[in-house]
């Protein structure tokens, strides 16, 4: 079963909430990040991001990038623009998107049920950026961005959830950034803490890493090390918890994370379309964006028009977890086979664009010269990857695409 504990939050106040909060740090680049948090001091971004209050071209893994975290984390907490709950607690968290809320619960999570699996993951990291991230946990003694984590949904963990957000949120603003809606409410009630705990230790066998493989990863490491370079480790230590935002699987929507590609592989478009027709049913569309409406079924811009791409019978096991996957057919029967990429992590010759930025995005990639063809693919399944999680298998990389992101800055996890 799940652990999940209420902590002591470090949290801004109310009035300067809105303006704290930032998007994660993974979702822009540094000069981004110094555009965004331009003229606002008490932006989070200056702590996960710190290199913008350096000059530019600062690489953000020097030493004087890790100074000046420590440094503006210290100053947000002696400037009073994070401070800590005098007591434990358990808080929750809604994202407003497109009309559709999803309510999470603000906790810790073990770093043991990271290493026993009882937190279940379907991606692959890479060690540099899980090292970079356990720099980050270790010099401010904090998880100061969380995890977003998904949990088989509960009805009675439903039900309190519903009433404690039938009351006035703590915070409550709108993202210039992004329009969606953010609200946090804090529990406050120790029964209510108490059986919120209970639920997930003796209800919940499962948490799903949903977005943030890496920061789980690191989180979990910096927890482990401690423990061993601990003599005196008791198992009651806040190392061995890492913060985490868990939301009930049936509230949470994957959108589509799609693909564009450099070059045909010495192809011409017509053998290009000629080795397609062997794969997929290939309608030509023309050139009003086209949407693939149901699994198995993709759309293709290239030279200035879109096509429909139905895979055929053979290409797919729809009774296997990976081999169901849109991605698996894609990356197994066009991306290696036809164009020869082997490796989507390394290759330079492709590149993945969030659904978030719709399909407008690929034709403009396209038409611009800068990339050859696109692919847009039906979105994953909730129920996918929880069955590709159970089952221990991997997605392929770039699978999945969370939105809205988990502001970080409305609440903050001290391992002191």
């Amino acid at each position: 079963m799940a652990i999940v504990k209420a902590f002591k939050g470090l949290r801004p106040p109310v009035e300067i909430a809105a303006k704290l909060a930032s998007r994660p740090y993974d979702v822009m680049n540094s000069e981004e990040a110094r555009v965004e948090a331009a003229g606002n001091e008490v932006s989070l971004l200056r702590v996960t991001k710190a290199e913008i209050d350096l000059p530019a071209g600062t690489d953000e893994h020097s030493q004087a990038v890790y100074d000046k975290v420590v440094e503006n984390f210290n100053l947000f907490k002696s400037k009073g623009w994070l401070v800590k709950d005098d007591e434990p607690k358990l808080y929750v968290y809604a994202q407003t998107m497109d009309g559709r809320t999803q309510y999470g619960i603000v906790g810790c999570t073990h770093v043991d049920d990271y290493f026993n699996n009882n937190i279940k993951k379907h991606e692959l990291t890479r060690k540099e950026k899980e090292d970079d991230r356990m720099i980050h946990v270790n010099i401010t003694n904090a998880n100061v961005e969380p995890v977003f984590f998904a949990y088989p949904a509960n009805e009675e963990i439903d039900c309190i959830v519903a009433s404690v957000v039938s009351q006035k949120p703590v915070y409550d603003f709108v993202a210039k950034e992004d329009g969606f809606g953010h609200q946090f409410w804090v529990i406050d009630d120790k029964a209510t803490i108490s059986r919120i705990e209970e639920i997930f230790a003796t209800q919940i066998p499962s948490l799903y890493v949903a977005d943030g493989h890496h920061r789980t990863a690191a989180a979990a490491r910096v927890g482990q090390e401690r423990k061993k370079n601990n003599p005196n480790h008791t198992g009651n230590e806040e190392y061995n918890y890492f913060m985490a935002v868990i939301f009930p699987d049936t509230q949470l929507k994957i959108i589509d994370y799609n693909r564009v590609v450099k070059d045909l592989n010495g192809l011409s478009e017509e053998e290009f379309l000629q080795r397609l027709s062997a794969i997929f049913s290939v309608e030509k569309m023309g050139s009003e964006i086209y949407k693939p409406a149901r699994l198995h079924e993709f759309s293709m811009y290239l030279a200035g028009s879109w096509y429909r791409l139905t895979a055929k019978d053979g290409t797919y096991n729809d009774n296997d977890p990976i081999g169901v996957l849109d991605v698996t057919i894609l990356s197994d029967n066009v991306l290696n086979k036809v164009l020869g990429i082997e490796d989507l992590r390394t290759s330079k010759r492709i590149d993945f664009v969030g659904g978030i930025r719709g399909l407008g995005e690929l034709k403009r990639r396209v038409d611009n010269g800068e990339m050859k063809v696109a692919f847009a693919l039906y979105p994953v399944s909730m129920q996918q990857l929880i069955n590709i999680a159970d089952s221990g298998n991997i997605m392929p990389p770039k699978t999945t695409w969370f939105e809205p992101k988990l502001r970080s800055g409305l609440v903050v996890h001290e391992l002191i």
